[in-house]
């Protein structure tokens, strides 16, 4: 309790999560309140599994021991569910894993080990912080895969932060694209990628590499990010636009609907 909770001073907004005993809002709730929802009725998978597991615990411990603190279940009943969550996200020979330390396992297999400890306490929501970085292509796509899987089978809403537009196209339903900590569209997926709106977001489709065209050049945006420790006052995207006015320069454009459930936060879009 070193550090203010929530870690920043909050000037206005709410964080709402609908919960099953109601509607909370996370920036003012009880100490008691965050820690029965965080890790109980929100899951999040970290970025770098290896830092974020305890090194001198085992795997099926650390799993176990959110069973226990957040279902009040028994040792028993929490080593039972627990092989039945290593089973589930794909990890063979769980019994013998259970009490493994986490540098036993590979990168991919850690990430597993994430996920189950995410899904453990049948959550609403799952946060997942670019799972997928430090792994190769082929067990991105499996740690992908998995998560859709198991998205569709325990009907959890997944929030999936990532840089990788690829990785984006094939797990999302929609789309929030965000610029210097601002939203500047969200939109469904497909709509997303064949209509974008906002001149970020068509500056990032247009910098992928792609097989069906012959560039010698990939396109990037010209200009810098804005400093992040001076609070907003106009758009943040402003600085590197092709599109600028002078309004740009005097307000914060709000989120307009352009299209069915397509929201974009630009003047110039018409």
């Amino acid at each position: 309790n070193l550090l203010p909770v929530p870690p920043a001073k909050v000037e206005h907004g709410e964080a709402i999560f609908y919960d099953d005993k109601g509607q909370v809002d996370l920036l003012r709730t009880t100490k008691q309140e965050r820690c029965r929802i965080r890790g109980g009725r929100i899951g999040y998978i970290f970025q770098d599994a290896l830092s974020a597991l305890n090194p001198v615990m085992t795997v099926g411990r650390q799993i176990s021991e959110s069973l226990t603190e957040h279902l009040g279940m028994t040792y028993a009943e929490a080593y039972k569910r627990t092989i039945e969550l290593l089973k589930h996200v794909g990890i063979p020979g769980a019994k013998q894993r259970y009490k493994n330390y986490p540098h036993q396992f590979s990168g991919g297999m850690r990430q597993r080990v994430m996920i189950a400890i995410a899904i453990a306490c049948n959550p609403k929501i799952v946060i997942a912080d670019e799972p997928t970085t430090a792994l190769d292509v082929t067990v991105q796509a499996q740690i992908v895969d998995l998560t859709r899987q198991l998205q569709k089978e325990l009907s959890i809403a997944v929030i999936w932060i990532t840089h990788d537009l690829g990785v984006v196209a094939g797990i999302a339903d929609r789309v929030l694209v965000m610029y210097a900590g601002s939203p500047v569209e969200i939109s469904p997926v497909d709509d997303l990628y064949e209509n974008p709106r906002h001149p970020y977001t068509k500056g990032l489709l247009a910098a992928l590499p792609r097989m069906d065209q012959s560039v010698r050049k990939l396109v990037s945006i010209e200009g810098a990010p804005p400093d992040l420790l001076e609070p907003p006052r106009h758009c943040q995207f402003a600085w590197r636009c092709s599109l600028v006015s002078e309004r740009c320069w005097q307000e914060i454009p709000l989120p307009v609907e352009t299209g069915p459930r397509h929201f974009v936060s630009c003047f110039a879009d018409p």
